[in-house]
């Protein structure tokens, strides 16, 4: 449950979509036919892995790539099958913001054996996360999204906060912070594969990384070799309005457990009715926004306890883990003495005080891809439109984010839309990137398929969840390149 990284060719490098600068100029030739130094990773799980790490430099700036450069830091760990070797995979891991380093690790678990020994699988810190330059703002909370609270006072506290969240990044981080965006993470993954000496790159991404992906193959469609993108984003959604989509199947998602909850009061004592359990919560945040409620050294208030739900609502197998964690909750808001257990503490830590780091990576690449509202008035009605259908989420989907105080982004909204194969994953019941997403996604690629996993409540599939059909699917064409003929439905 924890929360849990050859020289430029002559010829045809992508589309040419680059502000100012052609993919194939010679001022960019130095970073594709830049020579990769392979080291130990200093790092227990890569290096007992066999993996190896370099870094690969970038420009800061891919229109001025004269100027300042950053160091990329990749892993990768080889392809055993030389004879059938297919190429390098690239992966994200999501967030944005996710380290990628060890992703692959986890990776290999959902690939089978043949298929993980044809590739180099490659991890990679983005920019600005990890070891590749982080960024860090110094928030005093973990990350900007977060729900607004009860009140209009609540809701004023909020923007007056985030306001506070991209003035500090602003005062941090300076000019380098605009560049810290998806559109410049896919150049550096050309980079990448340039330097790496490979014609294409094979992709696996979760979540967030699907929207990497798809930019990707927006960008350097003719590098793109097979790709398949796990619990994807609607790239025209991106990332107001996905967030906004997760209101309504959250409050699902928490009828869904409330009902198993009370099918299980003898062991949680929450009601023994969904009803009875749906207003325990319900009246648990009022509590907090009167008076946070104090576990451990932490105090909980009703910007972070919906957040503390929506982390578990992800995977129904972690219904019992919630159940706890609301029964903490409930006994110390009756004035009982609570500690919480390790992953809680662990997670207050993060969202409460930014502990051990905040993710204003995530902010930096949230608010420099997109523009977004910038009067708190219409979030402010389009919060308390919520309230009647999505009591406990409809102030973090519809919440002021730091977004509304960033500098405006130096590039447009990427528009996806090509032929480009790939295979998308979606589950019906994904609570953090909505199941219609990944319908709009296959729309948006008109050469991939979906594979639709029905009736799960799951984010993120392939290494999490044994399903057959679903890594059928995935295997056969990373192994094979062969899409199926057409759009497949899987079941739990």
């Amino acid at each position: 449950m924890k929360r849990v990284a050859a020289v430029l060719a002559a010829l045809a490098v992508g589309t040419g979509t680059l502000t100012g600068v052609s993919h194939a100029d010679d001022t960019l030739g130095r970073f594709y036919g830049q020579e990769v130094t392979w080291t130990a990773c200093a790092d227990t799980a890569l290096d007992q892995a066999g993996a190896q790490c370099a870094q690969v430099e970038v420009p800061l700036d891919y229109s001025a790539p004269q100027g300042r450069t950053l160091k990329i830091a990749i892993s990768r760990i080889k392809a055993s099958d030389t004879a059938r070797r297919r190429g390098i995979m690239l992966s994200n891991p999501g967030g944005p913001g996710g380290a990628g380093l060890h992703f692959m690790l986890y990776v290999r678990g959902g690939l089978t054996p043949e298929v993980a020994s044809r590739y180099d699988l490659i991890g990679m810190d983005p920019r600005g996360v990890g070891r590749s330059a982080a960024i860090d703002c110094d928030w005093p909370v973990g990350h900007m999204l977060w729900s607004a609270g009860l009140t209009r006072r609540d809701f004023r506290d909020a923007v007056r906060t985030q306001e506070d969240l991209a003035r500090r990044c602003e005062q941090k981080e300076g000019d380098r912070i605009a560049h810290i965006t998806t559109r410049n993470t896919a150049r550096d993954m050309d980079v990448i594969r340039g330097a790496l000496g490979e014609a294409k790159t094979s992709y696996l991404g979760f979540s967030y990384g699907t929207y990497l992906g798809a930019v990707y193959t927006q960008m350097f469609p003719r590098r793109a070799d097979r790709i398949v993108l796990d619990s994807a984003v609607d790239p025209a959604s991106y990332m107001a309005e996905s967030i906004r989509k997760q209101g309504p199947v959250n409050e699902a998602a928490l009828d869904d457990w409330a009902a198993w909850t009370a099918a299980r009061d003898a062991d949680y004592g929450l009601g023994t009715t969904g009803a009875q359990v749906r207003a325990r919560v319900e009246g648990l945040v009022r509590q907090a926004a009167r008076s946070p409620i104090r576990i451990g050294t932490h105090r909980l208030d009703a910007r972070f306890l919906p957040m503390t739900l929506f982390t578990l609502l992800q995977d129904a197998r972690y219904n019992g883990h919630l159940a706890a964690r609301v029964r903490q909750i409930a006994d110390a808001a009756e004035g009982k003495p609570v500690q919480p257990t390790a992953d809680f503490d662990q997670e207050l830590r993060l969202h409460l005080n930014g502990e051990p780091q905040d993710l204003s990576s995530q902010g930096a690449v949230i608010c420099g891809d997109t523009a977004a509202p910038r009067n708190p008035e219409r979030h402010w009605r389009d919060i308390r439109r919520s309230r009647a259908t999505q009591p406990v989420f409809g102030a973090y989907a519809n919440n002021i984010t730091a977004c509304a105080f960033w500098r405006t982004p130096l590039e447009p909204r990427t528009v996806v839309r090509n032929d480009v194969p790939a295979l998308i994953v979606q589950a019906t019941q994904d609570t953090r990137t909505v199941y219609q997403e990944g319908v709009a996604l296959r729309r948006a690629m008109s050469g991939s398929r979906l594979v639709t996993l029905r009736d799960v409540r799951m984010h993120g599939i392939l290494g999490r969840l044994r399903n057959a059909c679903v890594e059928e699917a995935v295997n056969t064409y990373f192994r094979d390149g062969v899409l199926p003929a057409a759009d497949l439905t899987c079941r739990a």
